[in-house]
């Protein structure tokens, strides 16, 4: 849970009209979940599909991006501002320059034991004295000295520098499980009178959407026949009385018109 100092705002007047003139206009404004918002992590972009009663709490309708269900939410739980996702970590560059392996060839003076075929020919010797003849006294050359040839040292390509570490990825906590749209509850209240006047209330929700609607008698006689037969026997019930009541009020109103019927004769004659 975020502390006091870095729980998100909720959402503003302004804001919550200006997402109202656009589902008005066709078109469902972005939101993102903060993290207030149950069941949903946090940085997760959705829509807000309709706009409910304010006195409910949760009255934003959102549609989750990739759910297919609607879920209400309060203002708390969500904002017009796209959050800013991390920079990713630059790639290690190699270094410039690089030492050669073990296995790079160095400079430096030919083996002697090379052939004279690959460094000119060698000094020259004296020939071989005929058999049973003693060699002459002959002073041996001055041997000249061999020119080396340099061996270039081959050019080895800089090995490729290690990737830098990475740090290991943290566990992902468990998804919350998933918040069921809410379903509106819906009241209807059947009212009697003595009189035998039926009205109707319902009420969706927290939102009382039609109130005092007359019915005729016949029609509640009807809708409880269809209901439920326990239905049916507590309203025949309530019209028998009714219809008790009313034959009475009739044969008093007779008795009181046949008594002023009676006084108009007298008088009249």
């Amino acid at each position: 849970m975020p502390s006091p100092r870095n729980r998100p705002k909720p959402l503003s007047d302004s804001e919550i009209n200006q997402i109202a003139a656009e589902i008005a206009a066709g078109r469902p404004p972005m939101v993102w979940f903060t993290s207030a918002a149950v069941g949903v992590p946090e940085g997760r972009s959705g829509k807000v599909l309709s706009l409910g009663d304010p006195s409910d709490g949760d009255f934003l309708q959102v549609k989750p991006t990739g759910s297919k269900d609607v879920l209400a939410f309060s203002p708390v739980e969500v904002t017009l501002v796209k959050p800013v996702r991390p920079a990713k970590p630059a790639p290690a560059t190699a270094p410039t320059g690089a030492t050669p392996g073990p296995g790079a060839a160095t400079s430096g003076p030919a083996s002697g034991a090379a052939g004279s075929g690959a460094h000119g020919p060698g000094p020259a010797r004296p020939a071989p004295a005929p058999a049973g003849r003693a060699p002459a006294n002959t002073v041996a050359p001055t041997p000249t000295p061999r020119e080396e040839t340099p061996v270039t040292q081959p050019t080895t390509a800089p090995k490729p520098a290690a990737p830098a570490a990475t740090a290991e990825p943290k566990p992902r906590p468990a998804k919350a499980p998933a918040r069921k749209a809410k379903t509106p509850e819906v009241t209807i209240t059947l009212n009697g009178t003595a009189e035998g006047e039926w009205t109707v209330d319902v009420v969706s929700g927290k939102k009382r959407t039609v109130r005092g609607l007359a019915i005729s008698t016949t029609a509640i006689s009807q809708a409880a026949k269809i209901l439920h037969p326990e239905v049916e026997e507590v309203v025949t019930g309530i019209l028998e009385a009714v219809r008790r009541d009313q034959q009475a009020k009739v044969a008093q109103l007779q008795a009181e018109l046949e008594q002023a019927r009676k006084l108009l004769t007298e008088l009249g004659d």
